[in-house]
């Protein structure tokens, strides 16, 4: 009878070790078994691909000096006075000059600079909106004057990303019809290089007032009851040039 019981007791702490082994490997398994991860849709419209931002952006110019000239070249002058009507239109601050000093070139950036004032206050450049200072040029050659403001660009990309394989290859995403990352990048960056005004794109204009000298005429031919039409004539008398008979 003790035998027996011995023999029961010894199945029973098999059966037990057994079941705790059993145990342990499935803790294990599931330690190393790693659920699928959801595929990453990226958006369908490429404007949500690749959105065109409003960022802060320069515009600069350089004036190149040089020890035997002083003041400024034609052509310097009508850089300088484009510089100047942008920045009305387009500036978001002040006007920063970075001028050359302690080289040969220094009577010529002195003589450039009264120049450049010069525009400046005759573009309507107030005074105040013009900051200067002075930089130890590295070199001799090629010391240029630096001026620059600062303005609101759009700009969209980068471009060129490929972060999925056009396919075949397995996987749902390549089994759907879907544009493809890169697609419209270039377009985005492209229209985001030719907007005139960046603020466009989040607020319209104000309305400018209407044209009254038409408007008046237009008036005027309504209330005595005329066709408020233009008249266009002579547009229809063209000839073919005989050059080349």
């Amino acid at each position: 009878m003790t035998a027996k019981r011995s023999a029961i007791g010894g199945c029973r702490g098999r059966a037990a070790l057994r079941l705790i082994g059993t145990g342990w490997l499935a803790v294990m398994l599931a330690g190393c078994y790693q659920a699928p991860q959801a595929e990453d849709h990226y958006p369908v419209d490429y404007r949500t691909r690749h959105p065109i931002s409003l960022q802060e952006g320069e515009r600069s110019i350089k004036i190149f000096l040089s020890r035997n000239r002083g003041g400024l070249t034609a052509a310097q002058r009508a850089d300088v006075l484009a510089f100047a009507q942008q920045w009305r239109r387009e500036a978001t601050g002040g006007i920063v000059i970075d001028v050359p000093w302690g080289g040969p070139t220094d009577r010529a950036a002195v003589d450039s600079m009264r120049e450049i004032h010069s525009i400046f206050v005759a573009s309507g450049v107030p005074q105040g909106a013009v900051y200067v200072r002075r930089f130890k040029p590295e070199r001799a050659g090629l010391v240029s004057i630096r001026i620059n403001y600062s303005k609101l660009t759009a700009q969209a990309g980068p471009c060129g990303l490929w972060p999925k394989d056009l396919g075949p290859a397995a996987g749902k995403q390549y089994l759907e019809n879907r544009e493809y990352w890169n697609l419209g990048c270039a377009t985005q960056h492209n229209l985001a290089a030719e907007i005139d005004n960046p603020s466009d794109l989040v607020q319209p204009r104000v309305e400018q007032p209407a044209y009254e000298p038409r408007r008046a005429v237009m008036l005027d031919k309504y209330t005595k009851g005329k066709s408020t039409a233009g008249a266009y004539t002579g547009y229809d008398k063209g000839k073919i040039s005989d050059l080349g008979k």
